[in-house]
């Protein structure tokens, strides 16, 4: 029989205490460092988050009075409004990175390395020395093939790589978008909530069985950026070091 798990000495105790304390003041800090940028670039931040905050605390008071529960309301709107204050500030530090990365090589590969839930994202497995590429995703919807660039380039793309996987896929459905703002496209910013909205068809065990599979087919693609491209940053310069990769 295996032994009992050995209990962590006052001295681990106390080192993963501090561990956990120092971990929680980063937090505080970025998220802080955070505020004061976005204050920064976002003038009405502060206003719409003392608004909300405030009509919070006098709606919620407004109603404990005319139930007669005024002293339970006020705390309670307090911690109501620091809340939708709090979600208030991360939508609109999100839309501002989003606006930023919008329209740079890389993004759409960051943005669905970045979702939350069951998603196998595999970056750039077909693509060009143009820095079009294409991604993949395997999720409870099927296979999802993401691309990013030169619309004519990139359709192109997708048709290979759509009639490659289709050879191993089976009956698992096989859908793609295109990321950007012109007719038919996805933008940047609603990539994540397009993928969230398809339909459900395999399980999780599908998914392992599929990623295995697809996986053994390799990439088709010079390396990519990971993340959006910096600002400023020459193309030539960024595919003559793809080139040479």
């Amino acid at each position: 029989m295996p032994g009992k798990p050995r209990k962590p000495t006052p001295e681990e105790k106390k080192a993963l205490k501090a561990q956990k304390k120092a971990a929680s003041k980063q937090r505080r800090q970025q998220i802080w460092q955070a505020f004061q940028m976005q204050r920064k670039e976002d003038k009405k931040l502060l206003p719409i988050m003392i608004g909300v905050f405030v009509g919070a605390i006098a709606l919620l008071t407004l109603i404990g009075w005319l139930v007669g529960l005024v002293w339970f309301s006020v705390p309670f709107g307090v911690l109501i409004g620091a809340l939708a204050a709090f979600a208030i500030f991360g939508r609109r530090v999100q839309r501002s990175v989003y606006l930023k990365a919008d329209g740079q090589p890389g993004a759409a590969g960051w943005a669905l390395d970045n979702m939350r839930g069951q998603w196998r994202v595999s970056q750039g497995v077909a693509g060009t020395t143009q820095l079009d590429a294409v991604h993949r995703v395997i999720g409870r919807p099927g296979i999802i093939f993401v691309a990013e660039g030169a619309p004519h380039r990139v359709k192109s793309l997708l048709a290979q790589e759509k009639k490659r996987t289709a050879r191993v896929a089976g009956t698992t459905p096989i859908y793609d978008m295109i990321v950007g703002n012109e007719e038919g496209q996805t933008p940047l910013k609603d990539l994540q909530r397009q993928l969230t909205k398809l339909p459900r068809n395999i399980s999780a065990a599908e998914m392992d069985s599929l990623e295995n599979r697809l996986n053994a087919l390799g990439n088709r693609t010079a390396a990519m950026p990971k993340g959006p491209m910096p600002q400023g940053a020459k193309m030539r310069s960024v595919q003559r070091a793809v080139r040479r990769r």
